[in-house]
């Protein structure tokens, strides 16, 4: 059965509540979204709605983590990360705060919000603060682990999450270390790394380049920092080229960073699936992800264009 990582992030925080009193939850008016009513509902008096106050949001959330509290904010991927900045760099990275920041409803799965609302710049921003951790799980079992992992992280992480359901890939039980990456599929002609929703539409991507000949690792690369350079490096020596695939700017997210290893190692070819320089707009998921060439059709091209 699908489910949105968003709910299985709001099930685990209450499970996490029931065993450790420190969990908290500060939010702005976000709590139906991110199916935080069942801990509301159990425990009350650790839950801190600021309202359509993002800033004070973090600012409250620190202010708790300096009592020994394990706070988990939430709000829209754009206002954690844009509207909420200042207070995320000084109050959290600053003072390596552990407070775990979920940006919910990330990429341009809000469609039809329009650009005011589609988070495609949230990683790169995220990913150059300093003691910043970022994770993008792609399933509501990763989403699980990774929310009890960034309960428990030294230092402040932001939590990615997008809107939609989600379709398991992993089986109950399986472990994402931060810092690690999953492959999912091997292959010796290309390597597609992606996270989050994109890690589906790879996968899918691979089976037509299957029937096409063509032999695809798929690794979901859930932990964008600290990132699995292992991977990267795993990838170059055994399939030469990668294409990352992301419902994020080709700009400083994924794409960036795996540029930057690529770049440091001196090998290996690389082809970004991304959103180009430009805003988001408003309209159904899916045509979206059709008009900025995210669909698993545009991926297969990429790939058939990288390896010529």
């Amino acid at each position: 059965m699908s489910k949105a990582n968003r709910v299985a992030m709001g099930e685990t925080v209450l499970e996490l509540a029931k065993k450790d009193p420190r969990i908290v939850i500060v939010e702005a008016d976000m709590s139906g979204s991110v199916n935080f009513g069942p801990f509301i509902e159990a425990f009350p008096e650790r839950h801190f709605d600021c309202g359509i106050a993002e800033q004070n949001m973090v600012g409250v959330a620190a202010g708790l983590s300096t009592c020994g509290y394990i706070p988990f904010t939430a709000t829209f991927a754009v206002f954690a990360s844009m509207r909420a900045l200042d207070q995320v760099r000084n109050a959290l990275c600053y003072n390596h705060f552990n407070v775990v920041v979920v940006g919910s409803h990330a990429g341009i799965e809000t469609g039809p919000d329009g650009a005011t609302h589609q988070a495609i710049e949230d990683i790169a921003i995220m990913r150059a603060l300093p003691g910043m951790t970022v994770l993008a799980p792609s399933t509501p079992v990763m989403t699980a682990y990774l929310t009890e992992a960034a309960a428990y992280c030294v230092g402040p992480v932001y939590l990615r999450l997008g809107r939609d359901k989600m379709n398991e890939l992993y089986e109950v039980g399986a472990s994402f270390p931060i810092g690690g990456s999953k492959q999912l599929t091997d292959g010796s002609d290309v390597t597609i790394m992606a996270f989050g929703t994109m890690v589906h539409h790879a996968m899918a991507a691979a089976e037509k380049l299957k029937e096409l000949g063509v032999s695809v690792r798929v690794v979901d690369m859930y932990s964008i920092k600290p990132i699995d350079r292992e991977a990267v490096e795993k990838a170059v020596c055994e399939t030469g080229h990668i294409v990352t695939v992301e419902d994020h700017s080709v700009i400083g997210g994924l794409g960036g960073a795996v540029a930057e290893i690529i770049a440091e190692l001196g090998a290996g070819k690389l082809s970004r699936v991304g959103i180009q320089d430009k805003m988001g707009k408003a309209g159904q998921p899916q045509d979206l992800f059709r008009m900025y060439g995210l669909m698993p059709e545009n991926i297969v091209s990429s790939v058939q264009a990288l390896l010529g």
